[in-house]
């Protein structure tokens, strides 16, 4: 198709053609012949390119493809998560290789009975996880949930639940420097209990046995935080039928420590210690009981204090004087009277109170503050006589009486005491 148009105006850039029904339209400068100026006549020529768009088309179909073939195919997959070994207070799971596809990562997180537990850190790398502190016996639900760029995928839940305490199927050991007919045994009592052997340390270990702290491995095991312990604890989790505490069991521990249940007792270690527990339990028995103190020996009772005159005396001293007087007295009774001490003694005293009566010997005026005291004394013991056994009392109790008076007197005035005669 063959068209005129007249230069109407042209610019640096933009040139306005004229159509013949006084049209405008902006055409290119560059696009015209040179030496063009306002008025001069063009002949356009337009026609349809059908190769131009037949290539067109093949192109962009092709990339359409390419673009659908790239991100619309394949997708990311939901990751698949397991359980991997589980003990009484722990659970080892693990999952596949995340898929991402052509999808960029943007978290993976770990949920537990529907609340999310944790992120899992690098994604990428990190196949397995550990939880610890669960209760013994106990049932758990966990899922994945992976967010990406093309979206977000969850796992499938997985049920699982923790091992009783005489369920030794979760233990796996790794060995360190022992002898090899050590690690026989060893090996030979973790396929009776149910539990296994692995060469190396890894996230599932839950104990690692040795005789000696070196190597690698155990530097591996001291950094991950998982219990040293020496072969005899596999023995004794064998003979308890559970899990033994590791307490005792550490290499720099004392044996004497290990305490063992009454589940089972067949080892020797356990019977060693099963006589060491019953010892310990007849002396703690024996110091229980009220020991048997020795019979205290005869020492001859000594007479009670006596007090100086106008002073205070016990009730205990004055009880037992009471009866011992109640004795001589039931004693006595049928023993004639001594004959009265001579007057030029010295060592003269006040005898005792004999049937309720009061026999005094010549005392001197010169008496020193210790016969004035042993006067008193027998003064009142004489007293006390004369109140406990009324019956004793003679019928001539006047001149007791009047004894009785002249020793308070002396009491009161100590050292004033009158002499009675024989």
């Amino acid at each position: 198709m063959l068209v005129s148009l007249t230069v109407g105006k042209v610019d640096a850039g933009v040139a306005v053609l004229l159509t013949q029904d006084n049209r405008l339209i902006e055409f290119p400068s560059v696009l015209l012949p040179n030496n063009i100026s306002s008025g001069s006549i063009v002949d356009i020529t337009v026609s349809r390119n059908h190769a131009a768009e037949a290539a067109s088309a093949s192109a962009f179909q092709s990339l359409q493809k390419r673009i659908l073939n790239t991100y619309g195919v394949k997708a990311p997959s939901p990751p698949v998560l397991r359980l991997r070994n589980a003990t009484q207070t722990s659970l080892v799971l693990e999952w596949d290789p995340i898929d991402l596809a052509t999808a960029s990562l943007k978290s993976l997180s770990l949920y537990r009975n529907g609340s999310k537990a944790g992120s899992i850190p690098r994604p990428l790398e990190t196949r397995s996880t550990k939880i610890s502190g669960l209760a013994i016996h106990s049932e758990y639900s966990f899922h994945l949930v992976l967010r990406t760029t093309a979206g977000t995928y969850q796992s499938e839940k997985l049920t699982c639940r923790t091992h009783k305490m005489t369920d030794l199927s979760g233990i796996t050991v790794t060995t360190g420097v022992l002898d090899p007919q050590q690690k026989e045994a060893l090996g030979a009592a973790l396929d009776r209990i149910g539990g296994k052997m692995i060469d190396s340390v890894r996230i599932d270990t839950t104990h690692f046995v040795c005789t000696e702290g070196r190597g690698a491995q155990w530097e591996k095991a001291v950094e991950m935080n998982i219990p040293v312990v020496v072969p005899e604890w596999v023995d004794a989790c064998e003979t308890e039928g559970t899990i033994a505490g590791v307490r005792g069991y550490y290499l720099n521990a004392d044996p004497k420590a290990r305490q063992l249940g009454v589940i089972h007792g067949s080892s020797h270690q356990r019977t060693t210690s099963t006589l060491s527990t019953a010892t310990s339990a007849n002396q703690g028995r024996l110091s229980a009981q009220p020991q048997r103190s020795p019979a205290p020996e005869q020492v001859p009772e000594e007479p009670p204090l006596t007090p100086f005159p106008g002073g205070e005396t016990s009730s205990q001293p004055q009880a037992q004087t009471q009866t011992q007087e109640v004795e001589s007295q039931d004693g006595e009774d049928d023993l004639p009277p001594p004959p009265p001490p001579p007057k030029d003694e010295a060592g003269d005293s006040i005898e005792p109170v004999r049937n309720g009566e009061a026999e005094a010997a010549p005392i001197p005026e010169a008496k020193n503050e210790e016969s004035e005291a042993e006067a008193a004394e027998e003064s009142n013991e004489g007293t006390e006589k004369e109140h406990t056994l009324p019956q004793n009392r003679p019928e001539d109790d006047s001149e007791s009486t009047n004894l009785g008076g002249a020793k308070g007197k002396g009491k009161e005035g100590e050292g004033d005491f009158n002499e009675v005669p024989l």
